[in-house]
Formats: C-alpha cells, structure tokens, sequence
C-alpha cells in the first residue's frame, strides 16, 4: 500500500475509524477494568470492533492500545506486559483489515506531567519507545499520537517515533472552547501554536481529536490552515457534547447530523475524517457515504 501521506497528496479524502470506549463497555468492559487487557482476554471482541469499522469502510482502523504505556499500565499491575498488550492489539487490528487498509497505532499520553517533576523526559520518551516499538511489530503502518494537551510530551513521543520505527507519525490534540471563544488545550496550547510545533518536530499529519462536536472541529481545522495549507490535516470528533442523561452520560449528535457537517469539514480543510467519543460504526458509515458524494 502507499503510505497515507500519498493517498493524500493523491486528492483523495480518507475515513478514519470511531469511537472505541462506547463499545467495549457495550460488550462488558466494567468500570475500573483495563480497557487494553482485552487484546489478551477478550481477542475476539476487540477483533469484532475493528472489523465493525472496516465493514462500514473505514480506510484507517485504529488498534485498541490508547492507554498501553508503562506508566498506565502500571496502575493495573501491567508494567511488565508493555510489549505484549501492544503487540497483539497491533496484530488484531491488522487481522480485521487485512491488507487493503491501514492500521493506526493509538498512543495516548501517560498521564504524567513534566512540568511537575513527578517524571523526567527520559522516563517519558522510554514509555513511548517500548510502546511503539511493539506497534510496530504487530504490523501497524502509522502511529497516532493523540488526545494530547502538551507541547512538551507530544514533541517526545514523535521523537521517540521518528527514532525507533519507521512509520509515518500522526499527532492530535485535543482542544476546548474558551469564554473568549477561543480553542486551547488544558495547557493553554493553541492550534496555531499546536500546528507549528508538531510540524517542526517531524509530525506527517497533524489533527485534532476529542473534546468537541464536529461544528467546532470545524473552526480547529481553519485555524490550523492559517499557519500550514499543505500538512495533512486528521479530524475524530465526538457525537456531539456529552451530557448526562438517566444516570449515564451520552452523546447526542445522531449519524445524519455529523454526515451533514463532513463537506464543511472537508472545505475547511479536512483530509482524514472520523469520529470519537460517543460514534459507532453507523455514524463511521453515513460519514464515508458523504466523502464519497
């Protein structure tokens, strides 16, 4: 296959995978369980996942490894399974597409703060390392970097990427709406600031994930095109803002309603356009039917 990059630079426009969380716990992954554990004990219902995505025609299908690092694993008493987890969450992925589609490998942050002290830059860029490296040998042809909110833990990891593997590298942030209407992570990055960072750490497509419906993806995504009208940009958004509703929290947006947002996201200057928090297979299929229109 080409590498993504080339499918982009092709004109075409891809469709990246949805949500994960939502349907692991539809399948029985309780509160307090280790979502990734369920490469290993669960294979067959986390194949099931992929595959759900890849038959409404998904081109990127995501590996079920968001939180598979030492220090996440750590709080599981996983530490020691790093490599295994993440390689059979690789394998699983790449089984449910076969060849003809591209499996991403999800890298979440540690959830360790630099800037606190509580770790050093080493331990981190260690973390990323082992994670990826196993990705890489379960047969993932891009890494993800995602769901990040600073600067100084995103430009590690695509460093460990760019060092130890040779898959393209994806970075997105996670971005929240302001009183002044004005998107920034929990750290105070901008997409502005976000765009010109990861670019210059080596980053191949940048993007965004998380934290908003896609109306305001929208807004990220024009943002980021008035620094770089070239890099690839991704775009996961969420089914709409969360809210509780009968003891749960849900996500309102229905598949018709993200559907009829994705041409104004392509205008803005969207090239990879999925879902995340709260999106299903049937929100993945309505999406790619209006790419292809």
């Amino acid at each position: 296959m080409k590498r993504i990059t080339e499918e982009i630079n092709a004109g075409k426009v891809l469709v990246s995978d949805g949500g994960w969380g939502t349907l692991l716990q539809g399948k029985g992954l309780q509160p307090g369980e280790c979502p990734e554990l369920w490469c290993i004990e669960h294979r067959n219902e986390v194949f099931d996942i992929a595959k759900s995505y890849c038959d409404v025609h998904a081109d990127l299908i995501a590996t079920n490894s968001f939180g598979a690092n030492y220090f996440k694993l750590s709080h599981y008493g996983l530490k020691n399974r790093v490599a295994e987890i993440n390689t059979t969450a690789a394998e699983i992925s790449r089984e449910a597409t076969g060849n003809d589609k591209y499996v991403i490998g999800s890298v979440g942050p540690t959830g360790k703060m630099i800037i606190m002290g509580d770790v050093t830059e080493e331990e981190i860029y260690w973390a990323f390392k082992e994670q990826m490296m196993a990705l890489e040998k379960g047969g993932v042809d891009s890494i993800c970097i995602e769901t990040m909110t600073a600067l100084d833990e995103a430009c590690i990891a695509i460093k460990a990427a760019k060092e130890n593997t040779n898959l393209e590298i994806i970075c997105t942030f996670t971005f929240d709406k302001t009183v002044t209407n004005e998107f920034r992570t929990m750290m105070g990055v901008s997409p502005t600031e976000f765009t010109e960072t990861v670019i210059s750490a080596g980053a191949d497509i940048i993007g965004t994930n998380c934290g908003n419906g896609i109306e305001n993806m929208v807004h990220i995504v024009k943002e980021i095109r008035t620094v770089n009208n070239s890099i690839p940009v991704l775009v996961n958004a969420n089914a709409g803002l969360p809210v509780f509703k009968n003891g749960k929290t849900v996500f309102p947006a229905t598949p018709e309603e993200m559907a009829a947002q994705v041409p104004v996201l392509i205008e803005a200057g969207a090239n990879i356009i999925g879902g995340c928090c709260g999106t299903t297979p049937e929100h993945i299929r309505l999406m790619a039917e209006a790419i292809k229109r």
